[in-house]
């Protein structure tokens, strides 16, 4: 069965005691839906819907499932309703709160906190449409990057992967720090033989190991993940797919152009993320999380120093002999 778009359920639905206010995301794996319990609490329910297995038509609450996909439909289940679990016994600040999960309508749903804010993606999407420059700070790049190690190494404590890791699985609170969301080592388990789920991965953050049948996937697989996504808030775009990097690499032009923009020390922690092969990338996430905290507050108070001077210089140069000046010059730190 082709890939379809799947009706999402019709909001103000009643279902297992919650109420659906409207759909907030869907993909090819699941629809997502803001929802209130019986308590007016506003949660996220995240409904398992593969798209390229089941069909449901607007109007309809239970899917449309041919009988030569069940079997796979039902180890998918099988896999969202374990990855649910695992995520559920990790409490973490800076990893999404499973607080229940549900069956109904013949699939599996998940319920998780919901908090007011919004995605990396869109955060370095609105920066990237006003021209900031630079396009995210390197202070925020490696606060926010280094909270984002801290719950990725929880899940990796409970012995379970993200496999999909992403500016838009990276989910920013109103306070700036972050949240991992939307785990892929359920769909990554079925990839392993059900090639009828493919593909798993996004390009450009995938690593490598992820193109490869029956390829060894460990914690380096998302390091390399992490450097693609510091790469993405530096130039707002994701690297150069691993699949053809293997062939023609142009990585290296990539971040020669950084220069300058960010510290040599930023990007070499980027280059050494995106390496190929696994065993030339950080070999923990500690090690990584360790280069990402080296203090950088004398190079910023240079960059700022440079900042203000040329915003003096313009300034002087706006004003006539009278004294006046034809404009305002505005100094403002980029702290985002």
């Amino acid at each position: 069965m082709a890939s379809q778009n799947n009706a999402p359920l019709p909001d103000g639905l009643e279902i297992s005691g919650y109420r659906i206010v409207k759909k907030i995301a869907s993909g090819g794996f699941s629809i997502v839906y803001l929802a209130y319990d019986e308590d007016g609490n506003a949660v996220a329910i995240k409904e398992y819907l593969p798209s390229s297995l089941a069909l449901r038509q607007p109007g309809e609450l239970v899917p449309q499932i041919s009988p030569q996909n069940l079997p796979i439909f039902r180890i998918g289940l099988k896999c969202f309703f374990e990855e649910g679990r695992a995520l559920a016994r990790i409490s973490h600040p800076n990893v999404v709160s499973v607080i229940n999960f549900f069956r109904a309508n013949e699939t599996v749903y998940m319920v998780m906190a919901y908090e007011s804010g919004r995605s990396l993606q869109d955060h370095i999407l609105r920066r990237r449409d006003k021209r900031e420059k630079p396009l995210v700070s390197e202070r925020f790049i490696r606060k926010m990057f280094s909270q984002v190690i801290n719950g990725l190494r929880q899940v990796h404590t409970n012995k379970l992967l993200h496999l999909d890791l992403k500016p838009a699985n990276i989910y920013l609170r109103v306070d700036g720090t972050p949240i991992l969301l939307d785990f892929g080592a359920a769909r990554q388990t079925l990839k392993a033989d059900l090639p009828k789920l493919y593909p798993m991965y996004t390009p450009g953050f995938a690593p490598p190991e992820l193109y490869v049948k029956n390829a060894t996937l460990g914690p380096w697989s998302d390091i390399y993940s992490i450097g693609s996504s510091i790469f993405a808030c530096m130039v707002g775009a994701p690297p150069q797919p691993a699949d053809q990097r293997k062939t023609s690499d142009k990585m290296e032009s990539h971040l020669a152009k950084l220069d300058g923009t960010y510290s040599p020390e930023l990007i070499q922690v980027v280059r050494w993320c995106l390496a190929i092969n696994p065993l030339d990338r950080p070999q923990s996430l500690f090690a990584l999380q360790k280069s990402l905290m080296e203090p950088i507050a004398v190079q910023e108070e240079v960059s700022m120093l440079q900042k203000l001077l040329r915003k003096f210089r313009h300034a002087v140069m706006g004003f006539g002999y009278g004294g006046r000046t034809n404009s305002t010059t505005t100094i403002q730190e980029d702290t985002q």
